[in-house]
């Protein structure tokens, strides 16, 4: 029996933690006491020193001092004071307004609008559940396809996984030991190519089945002018404006951080958009606000409510993204501005209330708990597991598997798509991340582009069913029964759940397709971290040359040689002509010295 224990310990070890989770313990503690229990077992069996767990409670003093998992709490109470202060209404309302006179406008607005929400509030939950109770209702009242406006909603609130200040990007950033910002940087491209095919398939629908996504009618369209006008012209001039202003910074770009912060090298592309987007938002909100006060009429009521309404918290995610990408702050200061932000924003509104804080900190804390006692969970799995070498097993895993790192990817993609199904991705991530991140590295995969594949894959894990997450959240706030529009006083059917997973399935062979684009051409990951910074051998030597005391070292090792005469070297000494090769060459003789010190 001992020996039948040792020789499968890791792979009982799984099976432990299958049981438990199972029987519905919480994921935490499954992860905890399979360690524990694990861990005892190796050490009756001798497989384990007596002392196996003496350095756990350092593990777990040390994930309370990490700082990186402060941005989480900082993000999301950013998120919810936004999401509680009526933001997601507003921007529907408004952007619909925009798109609403052409076909798919309204779902073009809920993927914008999405997209938008995915970048302030990261909380998959508060962007579904707030447009399926705003936008849901006005599709289906206006003539939507079930499947197009389900799908819609469910797939335009998983965007918070995607794009930065994404919670699973800081995870998967602490997890495969890599930079935060540098995450952040690697999944801005790919996440707005992916709001871009959205995009492109609603398009694609309006041409195919325009039946499918009408335009609003003129009575819906609220912000007119008095001469009859949209406002579209207003608001498209005022773009042109914006967008020539963010043309010409960032052709400025390079030269004034030279000026401001001392880099001479060229700025990487995402810091450049962020940047010129956020020169272009300040400027429509300056125009805005000098109209409105001195009554100048330049700009159509639309034109002014999308810039009131839209502008400021692009400005807010544009600033905390582009202090984190200039390396003014680390993602927990951002995290921390775009907080203090999201207040500002609200008491701006008069929608910041006691209560509003009370329920944002409240919920703040239960995610931060949750996160952090899942993270000491699989701490304490993890510590038995590598003790037993279960890394190693891994690796056997998959060394015999064909294509190298191509044949890794598919398998593990195929792997976390499968797990996505039935378990949250903070299990995911702090589970089997660990598990698959020093096979990656020992194959020559770039942790950032993995780390990025893996976030997009997790993404459509809220889309798969049965648990798809926003599946259910946005059945938690379809009607489930036949209703009477308050506008129109038609009879609307119930929305069923078979037409809500319906939805989901093209988007999820969207989010596929970009899980495949992300490892076809990695590029749109790995380009827009920048050049790796290349060291300079020549000034090394001459910095070397002028250090206080090379110059003594160098006489030293002279009156050496000489002292040494024509006496041939020793076994271990250096050679005459080598020495000579030392003293030309002070960082040579910084080598060798430390060489002499390690022997």
């Amino acid at each position: 029996m001992i020996e039948f224990i040792s020789a499968n310990f890791v792979p009982l070890m799984f099976g432990g933690l299958l049981v438990f989770l199972l029987t519905g313990f919480p994921v935490a503690f499954s992860l905890a006491a399979t360690g524990l229990f694990f861990g005892l077992i190796g050490m009756e069996v001798g497989l384990f020193p007596d002392n196996l767990f003496q350095a756990l409670p350092l593990r777990v003093f040390g994930i309370m001092q990490n700082d990186t998992l402060l941005a989480i709490p900082f993000f999301t109470f950013m998120g919810i004071i936004l999401e509680r202060s009526r933001m997601a209404e507003d921007l529907l309302e408004t952007v619909a307004q925009v798109f609403g006179p052409v076909r798919g406008g309204l779902a073009v607005a809920v993927v914008l609008v999405g997209a938008l929400l995915a970048a302030t509030t990261g909380v998959v939950a508060a962007a579904v559940i707030s447009m399926g109770l705003i936008s849901l209702p006005i599709m289906l009242r206006y003539g939507y396809n079930r499947t197009i406006a389900t799908g819609t909603i469910t797939a335009s609130g998983t965007l918070a996984q995607a794009l930065p200040p994404s919670l699973v990007l800081i995870v998967l950033a602490d997890q495969l030991g890599r930079s935060v910002g540098d995450m952040y940087a690697g999944a801005l491209i790919p996440g707005l190519l992916l709001v871009g095919l959205y995009l492109a398939f609603i398009a694609a629908v309006a041409l195919l089945k325009p039946d499918w996504v009408p335009a609003l009618p003129l009575e819906a369209r609220i912000y007119s002018e008095p001469n009859g006008s949209s406002g579209h012209r207003s608001l498209l001039l005022l773009l042109l404006a914006c967008g020539a202003a963010a043309y010409g910074w960032s052709q400025i770009h390079d030269s004034m951080m030279a000026q401001w912060i001392g880099r001479e090298n060229p700025a990487a592309t995402d810091e450049v958009f962020i940047l010129s987007a956020t020169v272009g938002s300040v400027l429509a909100l300056a125009l805005a606000l000098l109209n409105r006060l001195f009554r100048l009429g330049l700009l159509s009521r639309l034109a002014e409510q999308v810039t009131f309404v839209l502008i400021p918290p692009l400005v807010l995610i544009f600033l905390v993204l582009g202090t984190i990408f200039l390396g003014i702050a680390t993602p927990t200061e951002g995290g921390a501005m775009g907080a203090l932000g999201a207040l500002i924003m609200a008491g701006s509104r008069n929608r910041l209330s006691f209560d509003l804080m009370k329920q944002a900190l409240e919920n703040t804390t239960k995610l931060a708990v949750f996160v952090l006692f899942i993270l000491i969970g699989s701490t304490v799995f993890s510590f038995t597991f590598n003790a037993a070498d279960g890394h190693i097993w891994v690796e056997h895993l998959f060394d015999k598997l064909p294509g190298g790192q191509l044949g890794f990817l598919i398998f593990v993609n195929a792997l976390v798509f499968v797990l996505g199904m039935f378990i949250d991705f903070f299990e995911i991530a702090f589970i089997i991340i660990p598990l698959l991140a020093p096979v990656a590295e020992k194959m020559g995969i770039d942790l950032i582009w993995f780390g990025i594949i893996i976030a997009m894959n997790l993404q459509t894990s809220f889309l798969t069913p049965p648990f798809g997450f926003a599946l259910f959240y946005l059945r938690s706030v379809a009607a489930r029964n036949d209703y009477t529009d308050q506008i129109t006083k038609q009879r609307i059917p119930a929305v069923t759940t078979a037409q809500i997973y319906k939805g989901s399935i093209a988007f999820i062979i969207l989010q596929l397709l970009m899980v495949a684009a992300i490892i076809a051409f990695p590029g749109m990951v790995t380009g827009s971290l920048g050049e790796k910074v290349k060291v300079d051998e020549s000034a090394v030597t001459d910095m070397l040359n002028n250090m206080p005391g090379m110059e003594d070292t160098d006489s030293g090792q002279e009156a050496s040689q000489e002292g040494m005469g024509a006496e041939p070297a020793a076994e271990g000494e250096a050679a005459p002509a080598e020495e000579a090769a030392a003293e030309d060459d002070p960082a040579k003789a910084l080598q060798d010295a430390v060489k002499e010190d390690k022997k």
